[in-house]
């Protein structure tokens, strides 16, 4: 049997159904109507609803066909009139039979369908290795599964990675799954982003933040919500047939969660939709090839397999990510993804679920991520649409109200940020200072020089040339110790900036050591004269002078 596209709609008397049954006849259509149980039957289509309120057959209900549409509509009156039907855009949980419970496993063995996929497609590039050499799969006990970390949505997998070593490494940044504990996994994954952080990336985009503003100002299609009640939330947020499509494929399955597995389950939730959020705000709303990436990379629940304790934990995760991987690195990136994302919340399940479907369709398009979609997302569009809307509203009024700052990062962003701020400014200073002098050297040099008794003699053939008055040149170790005393003597500046001054302000300059062929670690380069003056190493002619 087919299950026919449809969909559902309502008024206040009225629950309206909408199905494409191409290729059928009038003489074939079966309807069944019962409570809250509708079936329809059209040779080869079958429909089985459990709907969400109760419908009676009272001689009121019409049907029609077009048959060039291959369009079924039908219109059933409502059991109690005015009576508003909840969930009808949850298309998978509607499909599944009244009081059904899944006993299937929730790790299913796709080799079948993947090896009868695998004859569509014929390799031009290189001959398959037939005699190469295979092992026989063997199903571990329960004692060795017990004895394997758990992951996955609301931790219930084990085992997978196992058989997936090759799409390990361009899946997830763990190397070992299966034998890592989640306190191994967080240490791990913390040591990695230190290690990954850049101080110049960061600093690059704190200064030089045009594109960052610009991406700020970018308004996803969720902000334009206007969502009060739940009556609203449903007709504020639209599917697409793709999306209807998508739903209708999934198989609807029940969890039976303990409360530390749906708290783990939430707070996933919650890191998953940062990533995107920041994912669709970085690209307009235009999704790439390396969205797929940013979103896996973002969120450590997809690339660490990390399990959190608490709504903080995804918080600071989140932003040392955002920190250490992205093209963008700013840290109003990070608080406008938590407001997106409260937002999402905010706007109920509906919203939550379109946005998980959105997920799904970028992950599917790309060859290793499908690995996620089984593990994480998949279970997130099947369990969402069961959950109540008031939970869904009540985590976006906690992630409304959360609080991050720059120092719960632990990257010293604070830090780096004044010693960068202090260099600029005594750049600056300098420079000015640099200015006013050579405007004074000008205004010396211009004005007429006068004899021992008093007279002028400005044009005088006898005097000096000024290129060889005596000019007093420090050295270049005198210069950098200046420069260290004016960084010691800063009464403001803390003692952890100091040492980030001086390497930002004393450090050569890459294009100073490059041009200095000569020097090298052992022998330092000769001090050069200021840039302001010219020197003349030339001793003047004998008689350039007259004794008087």
């Amino acid at each position: 049997m087919i299950t026919p596209a449809f969909e559902l709609s309502q008024d206040p008397e009225f629950l309206t159904l909408s199905a494409r049954v191409p290729f059928t006849r009038t003489s074939e259509f079966d309807l069944f109507i019962d409570g809250t149980d509708l079936k329809f039957y059209a040779k080869p289509y079958f429909l089985r609803l459990t709907l969400p309120g109760r419908i009676v057959e009272d001689g009121r209900e019409k049907a029609t066909f077009d048959i060039d549409k291959g369009l079924f509509t039908l219109r059933i009156p409502k059991e109690t009139a005015g009576e508003h039907f909840q969930g009808l855009q949850m298309l998978t949980s509607l499909l599944a039979p009244k009081g059904w419970r899944s006993a299937k496993p929730l790790v299913e063995d796709l080799s079948a369908e993947c090896s009868g996929n695998a004859g569509g497609h014929e390799e031009d590039e290189e001959e398959f290795d037939w005699q190469v050499e295979q092992q026989v799969y063997t199903e571990k006990s329960e004692e060795e599964l017990g004895l394997l970390q758990k992951y996955g949505f609301a931790n219930l997998r084990c085992g997978v990675f196992h058989r997936l070593q090759e799409e390990l490494c361009e899946v997830i940044d763990l190397k070992n799954p299966e034998a890592t504990s989640a306190a191994e996994r967080r240490r791990a994954r913390l040591q990695a982003e230190a290690s990954a952080f850049s101080s110049d990336h960061y600093l690059a985009d704190l200064f030089e933040d045009d594109e960052i503003k610009r991406l700020l100002k970018f308004r996803p299609w969720w902000t334009k919500l206007r969502v009060s009640t739940e009556q609203e939330e449903e007709q504020a947020v639209s599917f697409s047939e793709e999306e209807r499509e998508q739903l209708r494929r999934f198989t609807n399955r029940s969890y039976l969660l303990d409360k530390t597995s749906r708290r783990q389950a939430w707070l996933s939730l919650v890191d998953i939709l940062l990533a995107f959020c920041y994912e669709v705000r970085s690209t307009e709303g235009e999704h790439s090839v390396e969205s797929p990436w940013t979103i896996r990379k973002l969120s450590g629940t997809l690339s660490w397999l990390e399990t959190y304790s608490s709504l903080q934990d995804v918080l600071v995760s989140f932003g040392r990510r955002v920190s250490c991987f992205p093209l963008y690195r700013h840290f109003a990136l990070v608080t406008s993804a938590i407001r997106d994302a409260a937002k999402i919340f905010q706007s109920g399940k509906a919203c939550v679920l379109k946005c998980m479907l959105e997920i799904h369709k970028v992950f599917r398009q790309n060859e290793p991520a499908y690995i996620l979609n089984d593990l994480y997302i998949t279970d997130y569009c099947v369990w969402i649409q069961g959950v109540k809307s008031k939970k869904v509203g009540s985590l976006g009024t906690a992630l409304q109200k959360a609080v991050l700052q720059k120092k719960d990062l632990e990257l010293e962003l604070d830090e780096l940020e004044s010693a960068a701020a202090m260099v600029l400014e005594e750049e600056e200073e300098s420079s000015s200072s640099a200015s006013s002098s050579e405007s004074d050297d000008s205004d010396d040099e211009s004005c007429p020089e006068t004899t021992e008794g008093g007279e002028t003699c400005k044009d005088s053939p006898l005097q000096p040339p000024s290129s060889i008055c005596p000019i007093h040149h420090s050295s270049t170790d005198a210069v950098l110790s200046e420069e260290r005393r004016k960084v010691d003597a800063l009464p403001s500046a803390p003692e952890d900036c100091r040492q980030l001054i001086q390497e930002l302000r004393l450090s050569p300059e890459p294009s100073e050591a490059s041009a200095d062929g000569g020097a090298s670690a052992g022998n330092p380069p000769e001090p050069s004269p200021p840039r302001n003056f010219t020197v003349e190493t030339t001793e003047p002619p004998a008689d350039a002078f007259i004794q008087i």
